[in-house]
């Protein structure tokens, strides 16, 4: 929960990171001010101290260590919270900064729920260190005031006595009766002042008897001695049990010797009860803290329940931390992970959750149905509670059991054992009630990014390894064989007109004639895992190679003529498949996963046109098309005569279906032969490294389109450009978009797309960089999802804006209910991250139709239009201007 009246100064010599910080704070509801030097910072706080200082550590002139020690150094600035934000990551540069005296640390980049969950628990702490000092002040001046008055004078004290909530007392010291007790006795135990008079150490009697021996001692020792301070437990007439806390003063007479004990004693029992409640809150502070630390870099679910249930028990000191989640097909809550110090009681849980009949009865059943918590402040007295003996034994006094909603669903539980009384109350239970959401929140998009992974790395239609999964298995059987000792064969296997049987039988026929031959393959590999699909119409088989090369051969003409003879029932009818195939071995035909697939391909194109079945690969098959050099030139030529141009295809809002934006694409007017498709040039525009001066061309044509747009009058709105991996990891790309987006209007008139594939080639470096675009102004879109191998915690990190689904998965939707779950797990996940969403290769009013009910943002493909050039674009999308970007 944020808080509005917190304000935060942000020091940092760079204006950029400042505003960035700002923009994350802000909408939390937190005033900041910035002061981009350590001399500017300490001239802000003396004039208003802040709540929270974000201090970067490297700045010129006195650094952020400087500052910090200044301000410890202060006493009237000592307790504001300092994080330090630093690239140093190093332990000594850790330590350097908590000897200067920060409390925590953010990395750059600054990661957004990071930032949050670090200023909000600060801050948090800061207030309940405050309430707790003020608490304690306020006592300690009352008990000062209080006992100055007591050693002024006994007549003073006796009329003062009668009229404050304070017990006061007086003893003899030789004889130990008493002379004196105040009223407030009744009111803090409930029986009569009289009943004390007459008898030594007449309350004895209202004394706990556990205290006894203990009071007795105090007791003695402050007869003997005058001034002694002890606590003690009363219990009172109607049976109730305090806290008393005494304080006893020596009075002397002219010779010094001891001849009374004076004393005042009080009820500390809801101030303690206050302490305890804070140490309570505290410990919770700590929980849920490290559990929400732990949900942004947790990589799976059975990683996230063992270590949070760790947290509770060894960070948040409770006795027992237990989760449990719903097996569907079981019908019943299983243990998924504990900690804690007595697994027989934790496996006793487990089992009456076995038992059909008592499950429900139990507290972790009645929060599932309920969808509440369910709380037991007194475990061993609560009806509620079974196991009780159980739990007694095990030091268990109070429990509460949270159930982790996801929608609307209760898909499990949090349980946690705390070995105190009424631990779990009000201000507890809201906490947790935050902690079970983060756990439920987590579990939910993990279970998406499951499905993400898996789509990553296999064909949902045949269940197999896709091409990239196949790639790593190949990698690994290599990696193991380090001697080349033993030979392997990677096939490539094409099913001969397969096009007529989709087109004559329906798509149906074919999604189950590939799950047939899937299933024939990995029976005669024996193995799934050496089994891929690797195309629409393609299997990739790995083998080993036993005995001479030609026995393998005819192995494979064997495998052929099975195949061949084998029925597969379509519909009602049975047909017979051929295949072709081509072969490489290792070694010999390539030491790389990628090469020998690449060289089986070629083997294959010979087979299908030469008319064999089966081909296996020599030198020359993959050799480069002699005209390339030609190409190359003319693309040289291209650049210098102007000869590339920029085509928009516009980006489509679903609510209103009004242009909202355009992706820019590159066309070559080849003065000879006309435009020219994108995939004849732009591979070569990245092997001759011309890409660099095309896309640096690219993006300054788009922001003079935009400014054109403008000018003119017409609706502008944002345009995105495409990055190329080249770009994104030359040196000079950074300057590149600084030159190209020189003012504010240009940077905001700008997306550029970069694919997901690229970006998780090397996450930390793609990171730093997208976040320096970032902070140009310029918006950032992941393209392509889906198709690369981004985990949530990296993807959360990414400081990207807009999300674009790959084409692959629009086509799929229509096609069958796996395609729309997917699609809606995207969509969902992008905007729990605030990103937007476009889908790309919408070509039917049904997909267009199905996004839209899926609340998919955005859209773009022929359904709408196909890509046009820049005065077309402006002529039929910007002459009734959409919203502007």
């Amino acid at each position: 929960m944020s808080q509005p009246s917190a304000s935060i100064l942000i020091v940092d010599d760079e204006e950029r990171n400042c505003r960035l910080l700002e923009a994350l704070l802000r909408p939390e509801g937190y005033s900041t001010r910035t002061a981009h030097s350590g001399r500017a910072a300490l001239d802000l706080i003396s004039e208003q101290p802040p709540d929270l200082i974000l201090l970067d550590v490297m700045m010129p002139e006195m650094d952020g260590h400087a500052v910090a020690r200044h301000l410890k150094a202060n006493a009237a600035t000592s307790n504001i919270p300092i994080i330090m934000v630093t690239a140093l990551i190093d332990r000594e540069a850790r330590l350097a900064g908590l000897n200067s005296g920060a409390e925590e640390f953010l990395s750059k980049p600054v990661d957004r729920a990071e930032l949050w969950l670090r200023v909000r628990n600060l801050l948090r702490l800061k207030n309940l260190g405050n309430q707790l000092q003020q608490h304690t002040a306020n006592l300690e001046q009352q008990v000062l005031a209080r006992t100055e008055s007591l050693r002024a004078s006994e007549l003073l004290f006796r009329q003062m006595a009668d009229n404050i909530s304070d017990m006061f007392f007086l003893i003899d010291a030789r004889t130990a009766m008493l002379l004196y007790v105040s009223p407030a006795y009744e009111r803090i135990s409930g029986r009569a002042c009289a009943s004390l008079y007459g008898e030594a150490c007449g309350w004895y009697d209202d004394v706990l008897e556990a205290d006894r021996v203990g009071f007795a001692g105090d007791w003695q020792q402050a007869r003997a001695e005058g001034d002694h301070e002890f606590e003690h437990r009363i219990v009172r007439a109607d049976g109730a049990i305090r806290i008393i806390e005494a304080r006893c003063f020596a009075v002397r007479n002219a010779l010094g010797e001891l001849v009374r004990v004076a004393g005042v004693a009080k009820d500390i029992s809801e101030s303690r009860q206050a302490t305890q409640r804070i140490a309570f809150l505290n410990r919770v502070y700590v929980v849920l803290s490290s559990i929400n630390a732990l949900i942004v870099r947790v990589g799976s679910k059975q990683e996230l329940f063992r270590e949070a249930c760790s947290i509770a028990v060894e960070a948040g000191g409770f006795r027992m931390a237990w989760i449990g989640m719903l097996d569907a097909e079981l019908g019943r809550i299983v243990r998924i992970a504990s900690s804690g110090i007595d697994s027989d009681l934790s496996g006793s849980i487990a089992s009456l959750l076995a038992s059909h009949e008592l499950a429900r009865d139990t507290m972790i059943g009645r929060a599932m149905l309920q969808k509440s918590p369910i709380v037991a402040n007194t475990a061993r007295h609560d009806p509620g509670v079974l196991l009780a003996s159980e739990h007694a034994r095990a030091g268990i006094r109070s429990i509460a059991v949270l159930p982790l909603l996801v929608g609307d669903a209760a898909v499990g539980i949090l349980a946690l054992y705390a070995a105190e009384s009424d631990f779990f109350q009000s201000e507890e239970l809201q906490l947790l009630g935050e902690l079970a959401g983060n756990i439920a929140f987590a579990i939910d998009h993990l279970a998406k990014q499951e499905q993400l992974d898996y789509l990553a790395y296999y064909d949902l239609l045949t269940g197999l390894a896709n091409r990239t999964l196949f790639v790593e298995r190949v990698a690994q059987h290599l990696r193991s064989n380090p001697d080349d000792t033993q030979q392997l064969g990677v096939l490539l296997v094409d099913l001969a007109r397969f096009k007529n049987i989709n087109d004559s039988l329906g798509r149906h026929a074919g999604d189950s004639l590939l799950r047939q031959v899937a299933a024939w393959l990995t029976r005669l590999v024996g193995d799934a895992s050496g089994v891929a699909r690797v195309g629409a119409d393609q299997f990739a088989l790995l083998l080993p190679v036993v005995g001479q090369n030609a026995d393998f051969v005819r192995r494979v003409e064997d495998a052929l003529d099975a195949f061949a003879a084998q029925p597969f029932r379509l519909d009602d009818g049975v047909f017979r498949i051929v295949a072709k195939v081509g072969i490489a071995l290792f070694p010999n035909h390539g030491a790389e996963a990628e090469s020998l697939l690449a060289n089986a391909e070629s083997a294959l194109k010979q087979a299908k046109s030469s008319g064999d079945r089966q081909r296996m690969f020599v030198d020359g098959m993959g050799a480069t098309a002699a005209g390339r050099p030609t190409l190359e030139h003319k693309l040289r030529q291209a650049l210098d005569n102007g000869e590339f141009v920029l085509h928009y295809q516009p980006k489509v809002n679903l609510a209103s279906r009004l242009p909202t934006g355009a992706e820019a694409l590159i066309r070559w007017n080849d003065p000879n032969s006309g435009l020219v498709p994108p995939d004849r040039f732009i591979p070569v525009l990245e092997e001759t490294g011309l890409i660099h001066e095309v896309g640096r061309w690219a993006l300054k044509q788009a922001v003079l389109d935009h400014q054109t747009w403008r000018d003119s009058g017409l609706g502008s709105v944002r345009i995105a450009v495409n990055v190329s991996p080249m770009q994104l990891r030359h040196g000079s790309f950074l300057n590149d978009i600084g030159l190209a987006v020189s003012s504010d209007v240009a940077a905001n008139a700008i997306e550029l797309e970069i694919t997901e594939s690229v970006i998780m080639e090397d996450v930390r470096l793609s990171i730093a960089t997208l976040s320096a675009i970032r902070a140009m102004g310029v918006s950032i879109a992941i393209d392509d999802f889906g198709t690369g191998f981004s985990s949530l915690s990296y993807l959360a990190k990414l400081p990207a804006d807009t999300l674009k689904i790959d084409r692959s998965f629009v086509t799929d939707m229509t096609i069958n209910a796996d395609g729309v779950a997917l699609v809606s797990a995207i969509i969902n996940l992008a905007h729990s991250l605030k990103m937007n969403v476009v889908a790309e290769g919408v070509e039917t009013d049904e997909q267009a139709t199905l996004l839209r009910l899926l609340n998919c943002d955005e859209y773009q493909g022929f359904v709408y239009s196909a890509a046009v050039p820049a005065d077309e674009f402006a002529r039929r999308f910007l002459s009734s201007p959409p919203p502007s970007s």
